[in-house]
């Protein structure tokens, strides 16, 4: 019986847990993602190497719609024989998936074609489906190359991917260049009209790490750049997001801990075996998909809220004439910097966790969050008032292990705001938020984070958006 109950807790953290059952909503399906790599020899790009074990560690989690190999700082041409790096980490996943879907008791695959289809979160792809996906992309870096001789199977791909019948959004996850992506709407642009143009940006999201559309010696050159275009002519219609930040942090927190990744990530099943030590930094390029990372704590589509690829706002970007979403000048930079150094254990940790699970079958689970009766990964939205006490309730989320939970409640910061509510007890289970008197017009995020204490100390979280009324 203990067992039954057991298999019970995990498949409702598995499937239910990302329902929002508490209110009515239906299974829930994974983000979209693509993926712009530079992959290449652990002796020039090992980051990518790690990155991309990383993503088929989470591979429940992503939609990975394409994984494409293209352009970066160390490689303009890219050489075509560097892709076999990446089929190295999707070989190795084709082993460890194994044990990987245990975490979810997933007991087989889908066929290509359902596979070709929405995929629900918690569901571990096919490795021939990863194959699939994975195709290359530009070749050469900058705008110069943008026109009738660029496009690529990469390129042909995200055009087709936007005319499918979806409407989640696309994220371009970009660890090299996005080359690829700019090649692609210049032939929208031939092609199709301008409203038409304005629908096939609007599909995507485009998460880069700094600005790699050049060779290393003249990134500050950022007119070669096609990213630059990008920015400077659909600001309007296409969310770019420019990371100097959260990427930095997660190259030279992983310098520094690398003791951990050793003996925790490398070696730890097949794709452990292929995880390569570090040379520049250690998985610089995650952030573009941790960012995306479904898991209570933000919306990708805001980016002003914090997770663990950081957080951003709209305004002039390092070019210093072109905009986009980033991070790059104070104070937000500092304030997203605290956060990714916040969060950096707990993300490990959750990595961690699931090649343990690619090694041997058998690990942790993380808990569920259940606020206020609600289990979901979407935002709660609560209206309150100047003066008003608020409470919350948190002690209904479990642990499918049985695990013992700890709890803490803190309001996200952000620039210009000193005067947030007060939280009683932010240690407990249950609390009451009580909100200031000078609050008329201000929104609030509320996070709660919720740990558990069987191995690595997983993580849940749940977020909720206090909008004050008069």
């Amino acid at each position: 019986m203990k067992r039954f109950i057991s298999i019970l807790a995990i498949v409702c953290a598995a499937c239910v847990s990302c329902t929002g059952r508490g209110e009515g909503a239906s299974q829930v399906l994974k983000p979209r993602i693509v993926v712009m790599t530079d992959i290449g020899p652990a002796e020039v790009e090992p980051d990518d190497n790690e990155s991309a074990v990383r993503l088929m560690a989470y591979a429940d989690r992503f939609e990975i719609e394409g994984i494409i190999t293209t352009i970066g700082w160390n490689c303009d041409p890219y050489p075509e024989e560097w892709a076999v790096y990446l089929k190295r980490v999707i070989d190795a996943y084709q082993i460890d998936v194994q044990n990987l879907m245990k975490r979810s008791l997933q007991d087989g695959f889908k066929s290509i074609d359902q596979e070709n289809g929405k995929q629900e979160l918690g569901y571990w792809p096919s490795a021939d489906y990863i194959r699939s996906r994975a195709m290359m992309g530009s070749r050469r870096a900058g705008i110069g190359v943008i026109g009738p001789d660029n496009d690529s199977p990469g390129s042909e791909l995200l055009i087709r991917l936007a005319d499918e019948d979806d409407d989640r959004p696309i994220w371009l996850c970009s660890w090299g260049g996005a080359n690829t992506f700019a090649q692609a709407v210049w032939r929208v642009k031939q092609e199709r009209s301008e409203e038409e143009l304005k629908k096939f940006l609007r599909k995507f999201r485009l998460y880069t790490i700094t600005d790699q559309d050049m060779q290393y010696s003249m990134r500050m050159n950022r007119a070669y750049s096609s990213h630059q275009w990008l920015r400077r002519d659909y600001a309007q219609d296409l969310m770019l997001v420019w990371d100097e930040s959260a990427w930095l942090n997660q190259n030279n927190l992983g310098k520094a801990n690398w003791d951990k990744y050793a003996a925790q990530i490398q070696g730890k099943g097949a794709m452990g075996k292929v995880y390569p030590k570090f040379l520049w930094g250690v998985e610089g390029d995650t952030p573009s998909f941790l960012n995306v990372m479904p898991n209570g704590l933000n919306d990708p589509n805001d980016p002003t809220q914090i997770g663990w690829g950081g957080c951003h706002q709209f305004g002039i970007s390092p070019d210093r004439e072109t905009y986009a979403w980033t991070n790059w000048q104070q104070p937000l930079k500092g304030i997203s910097n605290t956060y990714e150094h916040k969060f950096y254990p707990d993300e490990f940790n959750d990595f961690a966790a699931r090649m343990q699970w690619a090694d041997t079958g058998s690990g942790n689970h993380n808990p569920v969050a259940v606020v206020n009766g609600t289990q979901n990964l979407k935002p709660l939205q609560i209206t309150g008032k100047p003066g008003q006490k608020l409470k919350f309730d948190a002690s209904r989320s479990f642990d499918p292990d049985g695990d013992k939970l700890t709890f803490n409640w803190w309001f996200q910061e952000f620039p210009d705001e000193t005067d947030y509510p007060a939280i009683s007890n932010p240690s407990s289970g249950k609390i009451s938020v009580t909100i200031p008197d000078s609050a008329t017009g201000k929104t609030y995020h509320l996070i709660c984070e919720i740990h558990d204490n069987g191995p690595f100390t997983l993580t849940a979280y749940r977020r909720i958006i206090i909008e004050c009324s008069k």
